[in-house]
């Protein structure tokens, strides 16, 4: 295992030997442009072949080239589905040997040199490696097919649109998936229609990688696919991933769907990422189905995305039920998440103090910080002896901060009641009472939510 460790690493240690400049005596000159890194390709599948999966796995991140280019998204890859692929080192452009060499490593039997194959070609600019994937597309063995595939939506390759539409079409169910995956990278408008009929393939794999592609063209025009496909699609995965593409496409004809489904999907993902979607619609006419959502779905996933979801439609209906979920659900994620949607909606009223004065006493740290940004945001005096007293037991500084805050925006900064906060001992608690009265803005805390699930299929 160490072997196979060192030997992965020292093929692809950066080499600047061939970068030095020299002055005319021959002394070598300090170069402090960037160097790009440069890899023994040929090293490096030979130390890759038989490398078990986990450590290839760590291999193949130093080869992605960061952020949207890394495809870790990507329905089939040698090494399966990955979503964890965070730094990189990148590359230079390689020599054309060096890619024929990866393009052989592409139908290689072993999984490793695939993988890290595909994702060093996925960092060269398209030009210089889409003719070759193109040929490869048409390969006998669909394992290379689908890592072809692969390989275009890496490098997003505009001049393979048609091969691609072509290959939505392939037998193999990794093949098509991946080319519909890659067509929803390179986003060209003449994909639509195919990857709406790609909604009917036999394979769920295929069903879902079109129903996202869909999702990223960002074209209203396939929301009524995409509904048909969460109503009716047997697979939950595939139903999942099309409430996603109705949130992203911002699609408000599929407002109703969306509802329906989180009301009665038998899946709880299903129905969690329906609650986000409806939220993303930023409509109120879900707002039913998320209040009896955030009331009943046994699921606390479920619960945490439909309060979050009432709270960014700011939908004023919802006040009793977010209070209500506030002070009495059993989940901590749930509470918080209602108390932030109380904030965010800013509308003050009785029952919205009470519930957030509530949870000033909840065991849990990050709930009574939103409970004391959330009555801050309402700025409602009734609530100031709940936020005195929760000051004077609370023992968390970012916590008092916020209620420090929460006193300024009531109307509670008395010069009384500020004298005594100015003198305390605490350092933090003089320092939030001088920004109070000075009206500092770079007070926070803000305490943003990011409901579960991610935004992403």
């Amino acid at each position: 295992m160490l072997r196979i460790i060192g030997s992965l690493a020292a093929a692809m240690l950066v080499s600047t030997a061939g970068a030095a400049k020299h002055d005319h005596a021959g002394n070598a000159i300090k170069d402090n442009t960037h160097a790009s890194p440069q890899f023994d390709v040929s090293a490096l599948l030979t130390a890759a072949r038989g490398a078990p999966p986990a450590i290839c796995s760590l291999a193949s991140r130093a080869v992605d080239d960061g952020n949207w280019r890394r495809g870790g998204d990507a329905p089939v890859t040698p090494l399966g589905p990955s979503r964890d692929r965070e730094w990189s080192i990148g590359t230079r452009a390689l020599p054309a040997a060096d890619i024929a060499r990866l393009m052989d490593g592409l139908a290689s039997e072993d999984q490793c040199v695939r993988e890290i194959s595909v994702r060093l070609i996925g960092t060269q600019d398209d030009s210089a490696v889409t003719p070759q994937l193109v040929k490869r597309l048409a390969s006998n063995d669909a394992s290379v097919r689908a890592v072809a595939a692969f390989g275009l939506g890496l490098v997003h390759a505009k001049t393979a649109v048609s091969q691609l539409i072509h290959s939505l079409r392939d037998a193999s169910s990794g093949a098509a998936a991946n080319s519909a995956w890659a067509l929803g990278r390179i986003d060209d408008g003449r994909a639509r229609g195919p990857l709406v009929s790609a909604l009917g393939d036999t394979s769920s794999l295929a069903r879902e990688a079109a129903v996202v592609a869909l999702g990223r063209l960002d074209s209203v025009s396939s929301a009524t696919a995409i509904v048909r496909t969460l109503q009716h699609d047997d697979v939950a995965s595939v139903r999942r991933a099309a409430a996603w593409a109705l949130g992203k496409l911002d699609a408000k004809d599929g407002a109703l769907a969306l509802a329906t489904a989180l009301t009665n999907d038998s899946d709880a993902k299903v129905r969690e990422m329906s609650a986000w979607a409806l939220g993303e619609l930023d409509e109120t006419s879900g707002s039913t189905a998320l209040q009896r959502a955030l009331q009943k779905d046994s699921d606390e996933d479920v619960r945490e995305s439909a309060a979050w979801a009432l709270g960014h439609t700011g939908d004023e209906s919802a006040t009793d039920v977010l209070a209500a979920a506030a002070e009495s659900d059993q989940s901590v994620s749930v509470r918080g998440t209602a108390a932030w949607a109380l904030g965010h909606a800013g509308r003050s009223d009785n029952r919205a103090v009470a519930a957030l004065s509530h949870l000033l006493r909840d065991s849990n740290d990050d709930t009574r910080l939103r409970a004391a940004w959330a009555l801050g945001q309402l700025g409602d005096s009734t609530a100031l002896a709940a936020i005195d007293s929760a000051l004077g037991r609370e023992q968390n500084p970012e916590i008092r901060r916020a209620l420090i805050r929460a006193i300024s925006k009531s109307g509670g900064n008395t010069a009384a009641r500020m004298r005594v906060l100015i003198d305390s001992k605490d350092p933090q608690v003089r320092e939030a009472a001088v920004r109070s009265l000075a009206g500092g803005r770079a007070f926070g805390p803000w305490p943003w939510p990011w409901p579960r699930p991610r935004p992403w299929p």
